[in-house]
C-alpha cells in the first residue's frame, strides 16, 4: 500500500485536482493515474514533484498532467528550484533544467558522462541545490554542475558550469536544498566545508565570516560535538541533526540551526540572525523522545520523532506546516496526524518538505538487505581471514562468504590476496563491498577480479547454502526454543526475514552470546510453517491451513516484524487458505 500524507500548497503543481489551492491539514494522497508498486522516495521542488517506486519507476507531476518518466532502474530522484536529477542503479545521472540544458530545459541529458575522468563516472549519490546539482562518485569525489553565480560550486569565477567540475575529494556526504544557493561537504573525517550564499549566516561560519557570499569551500569551525547525521538547507537557514558520542544503545540526537529567523525561524522564540549553529531546544523531542528524521523546505522545517510525533516550525503561509491555518510558527509545535496509521515501525516513515508543501510517506527499509549484510560482514567477530594492502594496512574479511563468492576455490582467495596487496585501503574496501554485495562499484576494480567472481549468483542464495549446509560455528546462530526442544537458526537468514532480528543482530551494543527466543506458544503446525518459510520463503505443501493457524501466525508476524518481506508470509497464508477453501467447495459441488 502507498501510504502518503500531503499538506500545503496545491496551486503551482496541481497534485490533487479535487482539493483547494492550500491544503490546511494533512490528508491522504491518492494517485490520479494507475498506481505503481510500493513508494520509495518523494522529491518536490520548483519544477515538479516526483514519486519514485521500489520497482525503479517514477511518476512526475508538473503544471501538466502527471506522466511516467521514461528512465529505467531509478535509484534516487532530487529536485531543485530549477532542475531535476535522476540517479540510476547503474550509477548514471540524468538531469534537466535551464541551468543544465538551456537549449532543451525539459529534456534529460546524461551529466555523469560529461565528467572528464572516465574512472569517476559511476555516481553514488546526487543532491540538488536551487540552480545546481551535486554528484558524489563511487570514488568519494564531489562534483558540481549548473549555476555558480553565488559561488555554490566553490569556484571564484561567478558563472554557469555546463559540465561537472571537481569540487573536493574524499567526501562522504553532500548537503544542499531545493531552494538553496549554498552547499555543505562532509569528508570521511567528519570535517565540514561550505560555500555559496551566506547573507544571513546560513553556512554557520560564525560572526567573523559575515560575507554575503563565500567564494570557495571553507572549513566550518565550532561544529557541535557528535556525529553529523543530516544537514537540511532552506533558502536562508540551515538545520543540523547531531548524534551525541556516547555508549548508550540509543544515543541522543540534538538539533542545531543558523541563518535567518524572521519568517522561517530557527526554532527559537526570537527574531535574530544566528551565524553559528546553536541548539534548538523543545520538550517535544527531549526527555524520553528522540529525533528520527528532519526535512526543510524553502522556509519551513518538519521533525519526526521515534515516539511518532510530527513537529514543525517556520513559514506557514501556504499551510505547509499542516496546522489548519496560515500562522507562522517560530518555535516547534506538534502537528496532529489523525489520518496516519503509524501501525508499522516508525523508522519506515519519511519526511519531505517541498518548496511550500510537505509529504510524509511510508517506505520500508527492508529492501536494503545488501547494505546490512555488508555491515554484518565487517563486524570483527564474523571475520576470520586477513588481507594486507599496499601500505601494509590490514583488512579483515569473512572467509566463508569469500569462499562461495569466489567459486568455492581456495586458489581464488590467493589471487584476491595478490590484488589487494597492490591496492590502497579505500580501493580494497570497495573490492570487498563489491564481492559481498555482488554489485559493480568501480569498473576498473571490477575488471581486475571479474574472472574470480560468480556474478550470476544472488547473495541470498549464497547465504542459504552457507548457513544451512556448511557452517557449524555457534556465533552465526541463534537458539529458538520450542517447549522442551531447541532449534538452531542462522542469524543471517533471520535478518533477511525479520526487522526485529535485523535490529537485534546489527546493533553495535548487542550481547554477542546466542540469544534464546521463545516460540513455545506456536502450535506444532504453525511452527512447521514458520520454519519452512524462514528458509524457503514459501508455504510448505501438505499442511492444511486453518483459521486458527492464521490467527496464531498473524500475532507472531506482527510481533517479530516479518511482514516486510516479499512475498509476505501472511499474504501467502491467506492465498493458500482461500485456494484450499475454493478447492473444497469445488469438490463438494
Amino acid at each position: 500500500m502507498n501510504e502518503i500524507i500531503f499538506f500545503g500548497s496545491n496551486k503551482k503543481q496541481i497534485l490533487l485536482k479535487s482539493e483547494p489551492n492550500e491544503i490546511a491539514k494533512p490528508i491522504q494522497f491518492k494517485f490520479e493515474i494507475e498506481n505503481e508498486k510500493q513508494i520509495k522516495q518523494i522529491s518536490s521542488g520548483g519544477l515538479s514533484t516526483i514519486f519514485l517506486f521500489k520497482n525503479g519507476k517514477a511518476i512526475e507531476y508538473s503544471n501538466q498532467n502527471p506522466s511516467k518518466i521514461q528512465i529505467e532502474n531509478i535509484q534516487k530522484v532530487t529536485i531543485g528550484y530549477q532542475n531535476v536529477a535522476i540517479l540510476t542503479k547503474e550509477g548514471n545521472v540524468f538531469a534537466k533544467g535551464y541551468e543544465i540544458n538551456p537549449k532543451n530545459p525539459n529534456e534529460f541529458i546524461n551529466i555523469s558522462s560529461l565528467i572528464e575522468d572516465p574512472n569517476d563516472r559511476i555516481i553514488q549519490d546526487i543532491v540538488s541545490g536551487a540552480y545546481s546539482i551535486y554528484l558524489l562518485t563511487s570514488n568519494q569525489n564531489a562534483y558540481g554542475i549548473g549555476s555558480n553565480y553565488s559561488y555554490q560550486l566553490g569556484f571564484q569565477i561567478a558563472k554557469k558550469e555546463e559540465k561537472p567540475i571537481l569540487m573536493m575529494k574524499n567526501i562522504s556526504k553532500i548537503f544542499s536544498g531545493n531552494t538553496s544557493n549554498y552547499v555543505f561537504l562532509l569528508n570521511s573525517n567528519q570535517e565540514l566545508f561550505g560555500c555559496g550564499y551566506n547573507h544571513y549566516g546560513q553556512l554557520g561560519l560564525g560572526e567573523s565570516r559575515k560575507e554575503a557570499e563565500i567564494n570557495k569551500l571553507t572549513k566550518i569551525q565550532n561544529i557541535p560535538k557528535g556525529k553529523i547525521i543530516d544537514i537540511q538547507c532552506g533558502t536562508n537557514n540551515s538545520v543540523m541533526l547531531i548524534e551525541e558520542d556516547d555508549q548508550n544503545e540509543n544515543p541522543k540526537r540534538k538539533l542545531y540551526s543558523c541563518g535567518h529567523s524572521e519568517y522561517n525561524g530557527l526554532g527559537k522564540d526570537e527574531y535574530e540572525h544566528t551565524c553559528e549553529f546553536t541548539e534548538i531546544k523543545s520538550s517535544l523531542f527531549e526527555n524520553d523522545d528522540n529525533i528520527l528524521e528532519i526535512s526543510v523546505g524553502d522556509s519551513h522545517t518538519l521533525i519526526l520523532t521515534f515516539n511518532s510525533k510530527l513537529i514543525g516550525f517556520g513559514l506557514n503561509n501556504s499551510s505547509q506546516l499542516g496546522t489548519g491555518d496560515t500562522k507562522n510558527q517560530l518555535i516547534p509545535i506538534q502537528i496532529e496526524l489523525s489520518k496516519l496509521r503509524f501501525n508499522e515501525n516508525i523508522s519506515n516513515y519519511h519526511l519531505h518538505c517541498g518548496y511550500s508543501n510537505s509529504f510524509i510517506y511510508y517506505s520500508p527499509s527492508f529492501s536494503n538487505l545488501e547494505e546490512d549484510l555488508i555491515k554484518l560482514f565487517r563486524r570483527k567477530e564474523f571475520c576470520n581471514i586477513s588481507f594486507k594492502t599496499e601500505n601494509g594496512e590490514i583488512i579483515e574479511a569473512h572467509k566463508l562468504i569469500l569462499k562461495y563468492r569466489l567459486n568455492q576455490n581456495e586458489n581464488e582467495i590467493e589471487k584476491l590476496q595478490e590484488i589487494i596487496s597492490n591496492k590502497s585501503i579505500k580501493e580494497s574496501n570497495q573490492i570487498f563491498e563489491m564481492i559481498y554485495s555482488n554489485r559493480i562499484i568501480n569498473p576498473k576494480l571490477y575488471s581486475e577480479i571479474k574472472e574470480i567472481i560468480n556474478s550470476n549468483e544472488k547473495i541470498e542464495e549464497t547465504m542459504k547454502r552457507i548457513y544451512l549446509n556448511e557452517n557449524e560455528n555457534e556465533k552465526y546462530f541463534i537458539i529458538i526454543e520450542r517447549k522442551e526442544k531447541q532449534y538452531k537458526f542462522p542469524k543471517l537468514i533471520l535478518i533477511m526475514r525479520s526487522e526485529l532480528y535485523r535490529g537485534m543482530f546489527l546493533s553495535v551494543t548487542e550481547d554477542k552470546s546466542n540469544k534464546v527466543t521463545d516460540y513455545s506458544e506456536l502450535s506444532n503446525k504453525s511452527f512447521q510453517i514458520f520454519e519452512y518459510w524462514i528458509y524457503s520463503n514459501q508455504i510448505k505443501d501438505g499442511i492444511e491451513i486453518t483459521q486458527e493457524i492464521i490467527d496464531e501466525l498473524e500475532t507472531g508476524i506482527d510481533y517479530f516484524q516479518l511482514n516486510q518481506t516479499n512475498p509476505n508470509l501472511f499474504d501467502l497464508l491467506i492465498k493458500k487458505f482461500n485456494n484450499q477453501n475454493q478447492n473444497q467447495n469445488q469438490n463438494q459441488n
